[in-house]
C-alpha cells in the first residue's frame, strides 16, 4: 500500500469559513435562478397537464400574468427560505461551497432565514444597489445580510473531500492485511 503524506492544515483548509466574495456569490445565486425557474416551469407545466386532463381545456399562466407574477414571488420565496431555514445554504450555495451564518458564525434560524428572504427582495427592488456592499465592505455583506444578521461565507471542507479522493482511490482492491473477501 501506497502512504500520502498529508498536507499541512494551512493548504487543506484553504478559504473555508473566509467571507465569501462577489463572484462566488452571483455565480451560486446564478444557479439558484435558474434551478428554481426550472422547477417552477416543470411544476407550471404540471399543472396545466392535470388541468388539460380533468377538464379538457388547456391553461396558462401567461392569460394570468398578476397571478403568475404573485405565483413565482412567492415559488421564489418559498425556494430561498425553506433552504436557508434548514441548512444554510441553498443548492446554488451547495455547489460552489457557501453557507449563510449569523454574523458571529452561527447557523442562521428560520427567522433569520425568512428575515434574509424578504431583504432579497427588498434588494433586487433596489436594482441590485443592496448588492454593493458585497463589492466594497470588508465583510461582504448585502443589504439582505445587514437586515437578517447574516453572512455569507465559504464552507469547502478541502481536508474532508481529500480523504475522501484518497480512500477511494486504494478502494476495495487495495485493503490492508485482515480484510478477508466475503466472496472467499
Amino acid at each position: 500500500m501506497t502512504t500520502v503524506p498529508v498536507p499541512a492544515a494551512e493548504m487543506t483548509v484553504g478559504r473555508q469559513g473566509h467571507y465569501a466574495g462577489a463572484v462566488s456569490r452571483l455565480v451560486a445565486f446564478a444557479a439558484d435562478v435558474g434551478a428554481s425557474w426550472g422547477v417552477y416551469t416543470l411544476g407550471v407545466l404540471l399543472l396545466n397537464s392535470a388541468v388539460k386532463l380533468v377538464t379538457g381545456h388547456s391553461y396558462t399562466l401567461t392569460n394570468h400574468q398578476i397571478l403568475a407574477f404573485i405565483v413565482l414571488s412567492g415559488w421564489e420565496f418559498i425556494y430561498f427560505a425553506y433552504q436557508w431555514a434548514v441548512s444554510g445554504k441553498t443548492l446554488g450555495m451547495a455547489l460552489f461551497g457557501l453557507q449563510v451564518v449569523t454574523s458571529d458564525g452561527r447557523p442562521i434560524s428560520g427567522r433569520q432565514a425568512v428575515r434574509r428572504t424578504i431583504g432579497l427582495g427588498l434588494t433586487l427592488l433596489t436594482l441590485g444597489i443592496g448588492f454593493l456592499g458585497i463589492v466594497f465592505q470588508r465583510e461582504r455583506r448585502a443589504l439582505n445580510d445587514f437586515i437578517a444578521g447574516t453572512a455569507v461565507v465559504y464552507d469547502w471542507d478541502a481536508r474532508a473531500a481529500r480523504l475522501r479522493w484518497m480512500a477511494r482511490q486504494e478502494g476495495p482492491l487495495h485493503r490492508g492485511p485482515g480484510h478477508e473477501d466475503l466472496a472467499a
